[in-house]
């Protein structure tokens, strides 16, 4: 014991046996020799490094940071592979078409030349009463009620107009349908000449259309041929 203290001291005597000592009461390993300096990363690395905390070039193939879009291109950089401006999204940006499109924002304009070529788009956030592009997602709690085609809207892209959900809407074939609704009749000529559907809250008595979603706490019975203007539907009761 005597001489297992003694050897304690003598390690402690000095600053690196202070140090040693430490690191394997913290880690639970013995302190080896000190490791080389890691060597450069190459211009790829370090471009794509630098603007992942924020504002700046990435190159051609790097993640873009959560929250950003992309906004700029050049050919140059990244060892001749390219490189994208990244910035944080905002309501009215353009970005470039390669851009992901955070989650609760549309695109209402196209630019085909815009960003070094690559096509740009203007990315906004929703509002009841707005033409977005063939190419937008659709928020949740909103829907498509006319339809544009191609040449019309959009720098000659189908544009669609997009309002918040509501009792007794004619929404566009492919719109979503919100939670809590159903749809209950049918314009095989609606919309352009897509076809659209009749949109209502779901409430007890309701014959709703072939194939909708039925909201939770109802259930459909009894079929009536005549019901969706013809296509049928099923009498919605509570469950």
């Amino acid at each position: 014991m005597n001489r297992l203290r003694h050897r304690i001291r003598v390690r402690l005597a000095s600053p690196a046996g202070v140090a040693a000592l430490l690191v394997a009461v913290l880690t639970g390993v013995t302190a080896g020799p000190a490791t080389a300096a890691a060597p450069a990363a190459p211009a790829r690395a370090e471009v794509s490094a630098r603007a992942a905390a924020g504002i700046g070039w990435i190159c051609n193939g790097a993640p873009v940071t959560p929250g950003y879009v992309l906004t700029n291109h050049t050919n140059s950089g990244c060892n001749g592979a390219g490189m994208w401006w990244q910035q944080p999204v905002r309501d009215g940006v353009w970005t470039c078409a390669t851009s992901p499109i955070p989650a609760g924002y549309v695109l209402s304009g196209h630019n085909p030349t815009g960003c070094d070529g690559y096509d740009s788009w203007y990315m906004r956030l929703p509002v009841d009463g707005l033409w977005t592009c063939g190419t937008s997602p659709i928020p949740p709690g909103y829907v498509i009620t006319q339809h544009a085609g191609s040449g019309m809207g959009c720098a000659n892209i189908d544009a669609w107009y997009m309002q918040l959900a509501r009792d007794g809407l004619w929404v566009c074939a492919g719109s979503p349908i919100p939670p809590g609704y159903v749809t209950t009749g049918h314009n095989i000529n609606g919309c352009g000449g897509i076809g659209s559907w009749f949109e209502a809250v779901a409430r007890p008595g309701l014959l709703v259309c072939p194939n909708v979603p039925i909201p939770p706490g109802y259930r459909i019975t009894t079929y009536n041929s005549t019901g969706c203007n013809g296509l049928g539907g099923w009498l919605l009761v509570r469950s």
